[in-house]
C-alpha cells in the first residue's frame, strides 16, 4: 500500500518535490527532529489533490511553513508532511495592497513593502517565519500585529474548497485565528497598507533589527518565544524571577540573554528541550500561581 501511495504522490508533484523519511532537524528553527514519513513540496495547485490522496490512504498529514514555531519529535513525524514553501512564495504589489502566498517569508513581504515605499509592516520584517504561519497564529512583534494589516486570506478548507475570508471572519485574537479549529490552509493573504516615506521606513525596519540583535539570542538555534505572554505578566520576567536564567537540561537552554526564549546551544534534542520547557511551566507555576502556555508547537513522536 505505501508503494502504491509513493508512486501516486509523485505523479501529483513530480519526483523532485516529494521524499521519504526527511531530517526535520533541516526545516525547523529550532534544529532537531526525527524524520518525517513523507515530506512534500507542491506548488498551490497540488495541494488539495494531496490531502486527498492523504484521505484515500489513511495518511495522516500536517502543513509547515518555515518551521519557525516547531519542535518535532526526535522519533519523526508518522504520516506526510506538506511543507508550503518556496514552491508558493509569490509576492505582488497592487497599489497599497500586497498579495502574499503562504510561503513567502515575512521578512521577503515585508522588505518588498518597504521597496515600494509602503508602511503598515516594519514590525514583521524580522519575524523568522512565512506569510501562512503568521496568518494562522496572528504573528506580531514591537506593538504591531498581522490583525493591523491583513485585509482578508484565500483558505482551503477540509472539504477541499478554495474559500475567501474577510479579517472580521478570521476571528483574529492574540496568537489565534479560527484556521486550526476548522482545519483550514492558508494559501494567501491580502495584506492592506499605507503609502509612507522610504526613509521613515528605512530607519524603522533598522531600529527593529538593532533591538532584536541586542535583546534576542539571535547566534543560537531557537523558535523565537518560546512562551505567550500571560495576561497581566511578562514571560521572560515571570521565568528570569523563578530563577531560572541560563537553566540548562542537556543542550537546551533558557537564554541567558532573553529569558524568554529557549535555545539549542549546539547539541540538543527535542525531548530535553521538551524537558526544559515543562520543568520553566512547573516551577514558574509553583512560584507564582501562572501556567505559561507555549507559543511552540510539539509534532510528531518524541
Amino acid at each position: 500500500m505505501s508503494e502504491i501511495f509513493w508512486k501516486q504522490l509523485q505523479q501529483i508533484t513530480g519526483s523532485g518535490r516529494c521524499f521519504r523519511q526527511e531530517d526535520m532537524g533541516r526545516h525547523t528553527t529550532f534544529r532537531v527532529g526525527g524524520p518525517a514519513e513523507y515530506y512534500v513540496c507542491p506548488e498551490r495547485s497540488q495541494i488539495g489533490e494531496i490531502i486527498s490522496l492523504c484521505h484515500a490512504h489513511k495518511i495522516p498529514w500536517i502543513v509547515v511553513g518555515n518551521g519557525s514555531n516547531l519542535l518535532v519529535g526526535d522519533k519523526g513525524i508518522p504520516g506526510m508532511v506538506i511543507e508550503l514553501g518556496k514552491e508558493s512564495s509569490q509576492v505582488i504589489v497592487d497599489g497599497n495592497e500586497i498579495k502574499a502566498e503562504a510561503g513567502a517569508l515575512l521578512s521577503v513581504v515585508a522588505r518588498k513593502a518597504a521597496d515600494h515605499e509602503l508602511t503598515g509592516m516594519e514590525f514583521a520584517s524580522g519575524i523568522p517565519g512565512s506569510v501562512g504561519g503568521a496568518v494562522v497564529m496572528n504573528a506580531g512583534a514591537y506593538g504591531g500585529e498581522m490583525k493591523q494589516i491583513i485585509k482578508q486570506a484565500t483558505v482551503l478548507t477540509a472539504e477541499g474548497e478554495e474559500r475567501v475570508l474577510l479579517l472580521e471572519e478570521l476571528d483574529l485574537g492574540y496568537r489565534h485565528s479560527c484556521i486550526p479549529e476548522n482545519h483550514m490552509i492558508v494559501l494567501d493573504t491580502v495584506l492592506a497598507l499605507e503609502k509612507g516615506n522610504a526613509a521613515a521606513i528605512e530607519e524603522m525596519m533598522a531600529k527593529l533589527r538593532s533591538q532584536r540583535s541586542e535583546k534576542q539570542p539571535l547566534e543560537y538555534p531557537s523558535a523565537g518565544s518560546t512562551f505567550k505572554r500571560p495576561e497581566g505578566y511578562f514571560a521572560g520576567k515571570l521565568i528570569q524571577d523563578a530563577g531560572l536564567r541560563g537553566y540548562r537540561v542537556g543542550d537546551a537552554q533558557v537564554s541567558e540573554k532573553h529569558c524568554g526564549f529557549v535555545i539549542n546551544r549546539g547539541g540538543a534534542t527535542a525531548a530535553q528541550i521538551r524537558q526544559l520547557i515543562c520543568d520553566v511551566q512547573d516551577k514558574v507555576e509553583q512560584q507564582f500561581g501562572v501556567r505559561l502556555e507555549t507559543e511552540v508547537r510539539f509534532v510528531g513522536e518524541f
